[in-house]
């Protein structure tokens, strides 16, 4: 197992002092290392602790992704979709929580969870809050949350990479313990843009090469060039892996752990891909200070207060 101990200017951690801190999954480093094999468990609750069966907990486990079909339901949908347009209309232009293409269109919005109580209320669903709790064994709270935009034509993607790699380099996420749920107000089609995992690539942490930038994700948000696997290591795993595409209809939701690899090409069909994608992370693994940069992201891009979600 690959660590290193990293000392911090100022603070604490967890109740540890800053030099005390270990760290299992060093990246944004000068020079190539071995990938590092994964710390935690993937799965830390039962079959006891929430809707998922044992199948499903073991199929997670092992692939680190799930499908969920209805997770919200047919008369969700539309209220969500104005919803969309609501906040759209009503942010200011030069909001920072709205990330926008380099064309002008809308990206990414973050933060829709504080914007909006219909949102609020999709992260207390019985089919999501539950399904949180029990893949991350406890109390959870939403390290980030946003809606996602790929209109037709115009719709970027989003390079291959591990968001786990940027919430440990830039958020200070210590540990491999949060999923992500991305909910589908569109119809996913293999050809609009769809979102591509590297199943089982959850198990290995690839570390990257290169320092963060002053301010990344003023970019990084729309193009990510730093904290991303070169080629040659993207396709050992795919080689090793395979590649899984997610499809299906609004309402339903793929779950995801935090360290799979993932990535979606640009949307050059006339069908619009929406949806909403909420992060957990557990209560017991708060944030801390980056790991590979030198000051935080913004709130609206990683909460820093782990009160849990009820």
């Amino acid at each position: 197992m690959t660590a290193v101990h990293r000392e911090a200017e100022s603070g604490s951690r967890n109740g540890l002092p800053s030099e005390e801190r270990t760290d299992h999954y060093p990246t944004r480093l000068d020079h190539a290392i071995e990938p590092i094999p994964r710390h935690e468990p993937v799965v830390w609750g039962g079959a006891a602790d929430g809707p998922l069966s044992q199948p499903h907990l073991d199929g997670f486990s092992e692939y680190g992704y799930l499908v969920a079909p209805e997770t919200v339901s047919d008369d969700w949908l539309p209220l969500l979709r104005h919803e969309l347009d609501r906040i759209a209309a009503d942010l200011d232009a030069d909001d920072p929580r709205v990330i926008r293409e380099p064309g002008g269109t809308i990206r990414s919005i973050f933060e829709p969870h504080l914007l909006s109580d219909l949102v609020a209320q999709v992260v207390r669903l019985d089919t999501v809050l539950p399904v949180a709790q029990q893949l991350l064994g406890g109390d959870v709270y939403i390290h980030q949350a946003r809606i996602n935009l790929m209109p037709g034509f115009t719709g970027t993607g989003f390079y291959w990479h591990s968001d786990f790699e940027t919430w440990h380099a830039e958020d200070g996420m210590p540990e491999i313990r949060a999923v992500s749920c991305s909910i589908a107000l569109t119809e996913n089609y293999p050809y609009n843009g769809s979102l591509m995992v590297i199943p089982g690539s959850h198990q290995t942490f690839y570390p990257c090469v290169g320092a963060t930038p002053e301010d990344n994700h003023g970019t990084s948000l729309v193009a990510q060039n730093i904290g991303v696997p070169d080629q040659t290591t993207l396709t050992k795993a795919v080689d090793e892996h395979d590649i899984h595409q997610f499809t299906g209809p609004p309402g339903t939701a793929l779950w995801f752990d935090a360290n799979l690899l993932h990535g979606s090409g640009s949307n050059i069909t006339p069908l619009p891909r929406s949806n909403v994608f909420l992060v957990f992370n557990s209560v017991d693994n708060a944030l801390t200070d980056p790991f590979a940069a030198k000051r935080p992201r913004p709130e609206y891009l990683a909460a820093r207060d782990a009160q849990a979600v009820t």
